[in-house]
C-alpha cells in the first residue's frame, strides 16, 4: 500500500513540473497568444537569410513573426506577410528593414517607427521597405577594390 502512495506523490510531482514548464515555455514561444495577431504587407528586393517564423522586432522588442513568403514574379520582388501582435500599433511612414544580429547571426525584419500620429490597418502594406545586404557581395568589393573608397587619385 505504501508503495501505490509513493508512485503516486512521484507522479503528481512529475505531472505537475511538466505542466508547469509548458506554461513557462508557451509564455516564450508566444503559444498562449492564440489568433490574437493582424497583418501587415511588406515587398522586398532580397530577403536573404528571411523565412517563415523570422523574428519582427520594433526597437529591439519581438513584435511579430513573418508568416508567409511568396515571389511576385511580376515585379521579382519578396512579398511577405508579417503577423503583428495585437496592440502594437505600426505608425504609416515607418520602414521595413532586413536587418543582421552581427556577422554570425541570423537576420530579421525590422520595424524602424516613423513620426506619423496614423497608423497601418490590418492588410495594409509598409511601403518604404529595404532589403537584406548580402556579407558576401560587400566583401568581394572590399577586397577586389571596386567600392567607392572616396579617393580622388
Amino acid at each position: 500500500m505504501a508503495n501505490h502512495t509513493t508512485e503516486t506523490l512521484v507522479g503528481a510531482a512529475v505531472l505537475a513540473v511538466a505542466v508547469g514548464f509548458l506554461g513557462y515555455a508557451s509564455k516564450f514561444t508566444d503559444f498562449a497568444s492564440g489568433g490574437s495577431d493582424y497583418a501587415l504587407n511588406a515587398s522586398f528586393r532580397s530577403i536573404e537569410g528571411v523565412s517563415v517564423g523570422t523574428d519582427v522586432r520594433m526597437v529591439g522588442v519581438k513584435v511579430g513573426t513573418v508568416s508567409d513568403i511568396k515571389l511576385d514574379t511580376e515585379l521579382f520582388r519578396a512579398t511577405t506577410v508579417l503577423s503583428m501582435r495585437d496592440g502594437v500599433p505600426v505608425p504609416n511612414d515607418s520602414t521595413a528593414v532586413i536587418a543582421s544580429e552581427g556577422l554570425l547571426g541570423g537576420n530579421f525584419v525590422e520595424i524602424l517607427p516613423g513620426a506619423s500620429f496614423d497608423n497601418y490597418q490590418p492588410g495594409e502594406e509598409i511601403l518604404d521597405t529595404q532589403g537584406s545586404v548580402s556579407l558576401m557581395n560587400l566583401l568581394l568589393k572590399f577586397v577586389s577594390g571596386s567600392g567607392d573608397s572616396g579617393s580622388t587619385n
